[in-house]
Protein backbone atom coordinates (compact mmCIF):
# COMPACT_ATOMS: atom_id res chain seq x y z
CA UNK A 1 0.00 0.00 0.00
CA UNK A 2 1.09 3.64 -0.98
CA UNK A 3 1.87 5.87 2.44
CA UNK A 4 -0.47 9.12 0.45
CA UNK A 5 -3.39 6.21 0.29
CA UNK A 6 -3.45 4.80 4.18
CA UNK A 7 -5.92 5.44 6.77
CA UNK A 8 -3.84 6.79 10.31
CA UNK A 9 -5.76 6.70 13.29
CA UNK A 10 -4.24 9.77 15.89
CA UNK A 11 -5.20 9.08 19.23
CA UNK A 12 -4.33 11.47 22.29
CA UNK A 13 -6.04 13.41 24.79
CA UNK A 14 -3.52 16.85 23.85
CA UNK A 15 -5.30 18.66 20.78
CA UNK A 16 -1.33 19.90 20.67
CA UNK A 17 -0.10 16.60 20.24
CA UNK A 18 -2.69 15.41 17.99
CA UNK A 19 -2.02 18.77 15.20
CA UNK A 20 1.73 17.83 15.57
CA UNK A 21 1.01 14.61 14.35
CA UNK A 22 -1.58 15.54 11.68
CA UNK A 23 1.17 17.97 10.48
CA UNK A 24 4.04 15.53 10.27
CA UNK A 25 1.63 13.12 8.71
CA UNK A 26 -0.13 15.83 6.11
CA UNK A 27 3.23 17.29 4.86
CA UNK A 28 4.04 13.03 4.32
CA UNK A 29 1.09 12.84 1.99
CA UNK A 30 -0.99 10.94 4.26
CA UNK A 31 -4.59 12.65 3.41
CA UNK A 32 -6.50 10.24 5.40
CA UNK A 33 -6.26 11.19 9.35
CA UNK A 34 -8.75 10.27 11.69
CA UNK A 35 -8.67 11.51 15.44
CA UNK A 36 -9.42 10.37 18.92
CA UNK A 37 -9.11 12.54 22.35
CA UNK A 38 -9.46 9.29 24.59
CA UNK A 39 -9.34 5.88 24.60
CA UNK A 40 -12.65 5.01 24.25
CA UNK A 41 -12.92 6.95 21.05
CA UNK A 42 -10.14 5.27 19.49
CA UNK A 43 -11.83 2.04 20.05
CA UNK A 44 -14.98 3.34 18.10
CA UNK A 45 -12.59 5.42 15.14
CA UNK A 46 -11.04 1.65 14.85
CA UNK A 47 -14.04 0.03 14.51
CA UNK A 48 -15.69 2.76 12.38
CA UNK A 49 -12.48 2.98 10.08
CA UNK A 50 -10.38 0.18 9.87
CA UNK A 51 -6.95 2.33 9.86
CA UNK A 52 -4.45 0.81 8.84
CA UNK A 53 -1.79 2.09 11.69
CA UNK A 54 -2.73 3.63 14.96
CA UNK A 55 -0.81 6.27 17.17
CA UNK A 56 -1.84 5.79 21.03
CA UNK A 57 -1.24 7.05 23.80
CA UNK A 58 -0.87 5.90 27.30
CA UNK A 59 -1.92 8.29 29.72
CA UNK A 60 -5.29 9.54 28.23
CA UNK A 61 -8.49 9.94 29.94
CA UNK A 62 -12.23 7.63 29.74
CA UNK A 63 -10.23 4.83 28.72
CA UNK A 64 -6.09 4.55 28.89
CA UNK A 65 -4.04 3.17 26.10
CA UNK A 66 -3.27 -0.33 27.86
CA UNK A 67 -7.42 -1.25 27.19
CA UNK A 68 -8.03 0.81 24.04
CA UNK A 69 -5.15 -1.93 22.77
CA UNK A 70 -7.03 -4.92 24.22
CA UNK A 71 -9.93 -3.91 22.41
CA UNK A 72 -8.23 -2.90 18.79
CA UNK A 73 -6.73 -6.10 19.00
CA UNK A 74 -10.08 -7.69 19.64
CA UNK A 75 -11.42 -6.40 16.99
CA UNK A 76 -7.88 -6.93 14.55
CA UNK A 77 -5.61 -9.08 16.18
CA UNK A 78 -3.42 -7.48 13.23
CA UNK A 79 -4.31 -4.34 14.28
CA UNK A 80 -0.58 -2.18 14.03
CA UNK A 81 -0.07 -0.07 17.03
CA UNK A 82 2.23 2.19 17.92
CA UNK A 83 2.31 3.91 21.28
CA UNK A 84 3.22 7.78 21.65
CA UNK A 85 4.02 8.96 25.35
CA UNK A 86 5.66 10.95 27.53
CA UNK A 87 5.38 8.39 30.59
CA UNK A 88 7.26 5.45 29.37
CA UNK A 89 8.14 3.71 32.61
CA UNK A 90 9.37 0.51 31.66
CA UNK A 91 6.47 -1.78 32.67
CA UNK A 92 3.99 0.45 31.31
CA UNK A 93 5.95 -0.05 27.74
CA UNK A 94 6.46 -3.66 28.58
CA UNK A 95 3.12 -4.36 29.58
CA UNK A 96 1.76 -2.20 26.23
CA UNK A 97 4.19 -4.37 23.84
CA UNK A 98 2.51 -7.73 25.62
CA UNK A 99 -0.45 -6.36 24.67
CA UNK A 100 0.00 -6.11 21.43
CA UNK A 101 1.78 -2.54 20.33
CA UNK A 102 4.47 -2.95 18.05
CA UNK A 103 6.53 0.41 18.45
CA UNK A 104 7.07 3.25 20.70
CA UNK A 105 7.70 6.59 20.32
CA UNK A 106 9.13 9.18 23.04
CA UNK A 107 7.13 12.53 23.28
CA UNK A 108 8.12 15.36 22.22
CA UNK A 109 7.42 13.31 18.72
CA UNK A 110 10.03 14.34 16.18
CA UNK A 111 9.42 14.60 11.80
CA UNK A 112 12.16 11.53 11.46
CA UNK A 113 10.54 9.09 14.17
CA UNK A 114 6.99 9.25 12.25
CA UNK A 115 8.72 9.06 8.76
CA UNK A 116 10.83 5.72 9.75
CA UNK A 117 7.97 4.27 11.45
CA UNK A 118 5.96 4.65 7.95
CA UNK A 119 8.43 3.79 5.68
CA UNK A 120 9.13 0.88 7.27
CA UNK A 121 4.87 -0.35 6.51
CA UNK A 122 4.44 1.61 3.18
CA UNK A 123 5.31 1.77 -0.22
CA UNK A 124 5.74 5.95 -1.29
CA UNK A 125 6.73 7.16 2.02
CA UNK A 126 8.88 10.30 2.35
Amino acid sequence: MNLKDAKILISDDSILVRSQLKDILSSMGVSSIIEASNGQEAVERYQEHSPDIVFLDIIMPVKDGHAAISEIKEINPDADIVIVSSVGTQSQLRQAIQLGAKDFIQKPVNSWQIESILNDRFEGGA
